[in-house]
């Protein structure tokens, strides 16, 4: 015989297990705009069925069923889309922070405009050709004054904002730093609360949520692999282990190890590269300009200052000294001048008695040094314009003390060469980083291969960030149609649990009236 009973326990693990499925499904639909949170479903099992107890096997067919109950409640997740979001989501974060330098570094250059290096060099040549035309005129020596200041003075600018742009970097990568650590500590933590609640049977889902949606966010600062273990998630960045159970290994700023390869933090460090690279080829640019090695043909008649040291193409020395006769040019020579300082000392300045040029360009520090932020015009010449060597030409006067040798304020053959320095094929230094052109050219050349580069890069890290940000947005849509939470399924399975719970409900009312009858309505014949 059945149990009278059975009927009242089986429609009772029908609530329960509807009603649970119900506060399950209100649970999804409170988190539906939940940053990480993913679909929970509940899993039903048949529960165990009845045998009719006997000394034998009962003889009837089947076994008695005893209704429904949940084995667990589950998260929906692939972990196949969590690995590909993540490998997607560090390329993101990588190019994005490479792109917004590289704009940044645009900025700094800030070419084409009026106030950007191309056009304070085209003044400057231009200055020194007016110049030319009219070599003892005091209005064109302050023009090229003022030129040449607004052209160190840019140069300064531009080395002072790559400084500048650095040092926010540095920063920006201690920053970035802190908050890796943070995640891995936060990680691994979670890894022990996890194991602790899942080792006693339950599932932890809402925690497990809480640690993708950290994993997710670590996997845009630096490239990891995650792995998980019956003690939680092991992630690791190249060959080292940031998390293994509940212990960890922290990042230092001060030692990041080499084969990070991905994440924002990787994009912080290319940055810094970048700029390390762009500064050191406007050092070049500065170097070149100020001491570069060039070509040079002296015409016969050029008279050279006292002590003039002039190396042959062929390597050759020559020195001259002496007086005007013996400082002469007796034959057209082509020799190797170091940069504009080098052309400048080659002539003669407008003061009496004769005076050689001078640097035409210092530094302030007083050393050797030539980068964009040391350049400054000789203070001289700053202080006394007449300290502008244009001529090289002397003539002598005899006079009762002896002769005397003074310039000619005409003649202009130096400042012509000075403002045909512009085209000159300048050597520039490669010594310490790759040059903007290889060999020899023109400032002109070295400064548009230089933002050529700059351009190039910028419009690839443009193309990289848009690709890598459709890629990881396309994984994420189809790891939301895995796991996140529709309203509109939501709520046809409230209705489906619903309805299922009101069956369920009704098949002990029908009991309870089943019963009323047994016990109320029988028992006394006749009643």
């Amino acid at each position: 015989m059945r149990s009278t009973f059975h009927g009242l326990e089986t429609a009772k693990r029908g609530l329960f297990a509807q009603q649970t499925a119900m506060q399950t499904t209100g649970h999804n639909i409170a988190n539906a705009n939940t940053k990480g949170y993913s679909r929970q479903v509940v899993n039903f099992v048949a529960s165990s069925p009845l045998e009719v107890p006997g000394i034998t096997n009962s003889t009837a067919p089947g076994q008695l069923g005893s209704g429904v109950d949940f084995s667990s409640i589950k998260r929906v997740r692939e972990t196949f889309l969590d690995d590909q979001f993540r490998n997607q989501n560090k390329s993101y974060g990588d190019w994005s922070i490479r792109r917004n330098t590289l704009e940044k570094i645009e900025a700094v250059i800030n070419e084409p405009s009026e106030q950007g290096i191309r056009t304070v060099l085209d003044n400057f040549w231009n200055s020194w050709q007016e110049l030319a035309g009219q070599p003892d005129n005091l209005t064109a020596r302050s023009v090229v004054m003022e030129t040449a200041m607004a052209l160190t003075d840019t140069f300064n600018d531009i080395a002072y904002k790559f400084g500048d742009l650095k040092r926010d970097l540095e920063e920006s990568i201690k920053i970035k730093v802190d908050d890796a650590n943070t995640l891995i500590t936060q990680i691994a933590e979670l890894n022990g609360e996890i194991y602790r609640i899942e080792r006693l049977g339950d599932n932890a889902n809402d925690l497990r949520d809480q640690r993708d949606l950290l994993t997710d966010n670590l996997s845009k600062l630096i490239n990891i692999d995650v792995t998980e273990t019956a003690k939680g998630y092991t992630i690791t960045s190249g060959a080292t282990q940031l998390v293994a159970d509940n212990e960890t290994t922290l990042l230092d700023v001060n030692g990041l190890p080499d084969d990070i390869s991905g994440g924002e933090i990787n994009g912080f460090l290319v940055s810094l590269e970048h700029v390390d690279t762009f500064q050191a080829q406007l050092d070049q640019m500065v170097k070149g300009l100020v001491e570069g090695e060039f070509d040079l043909t002296i015409p016969k008649g050029t008279i050279l200052p006292e002590g003039t040291t002039l190396t042959k193409v062929d390597g050759t020395e020559l020195t001259f000294s002496g007086d005007a006769t013996a400082r002469t040019v007796t034959a057209e020579i082509t020799v190797r001048v170091k940069g504009f300082n080098g052309l400048h000392q080659l002539g003669y300045t407008l003061n009496d008695p004769l005076q050689p040029g001078g640097l035409f360009f210092t530094t302030k520090d007083g050393s050797n040094n030539f980068v964009a932020g040391n350049i400054q015009l000789n203070p001289e010449i700053a202080l006394d314009i007449r300290n502008i060597a244009t001529s090289t030409s002397t003539y002598t006067v005899s006079g009762a003390t002896g002769n005397e040798e003074k310039v000619i304020k005409g003649n202009n053959q130096l400042a012509l060469w000075l403002a045909q320095m512009r085209n000159a094929l300048i050597t520039f230094d490669e010594s310490e980083v790759e040059a903007a052109i290889d060999g020899e050219g023109t400032f002109d050349e070295n400064f548009r291969a230089m933002v050529g580069r700059l351009g190039v890069k910028t419009q690839e890290a443009i193309r990289q960030e848009e690709n890598s940000r459709i890629l990881t947005e396309q994984v994420d849509s189809r790891r939301q149609s895995v796991s996140g939470v529709s309203l509109d399924e939501e709520m046809a399975n409230l209705i489906k649990f619903q309805q299922a719970y009101n069956a369920s409900a009704r098949m002990i009312t029908t009991i309870d009236q089943l019963l009323d009858k047994l016990i109320n309505g029988t028992g006394v014949v006749g009643r």
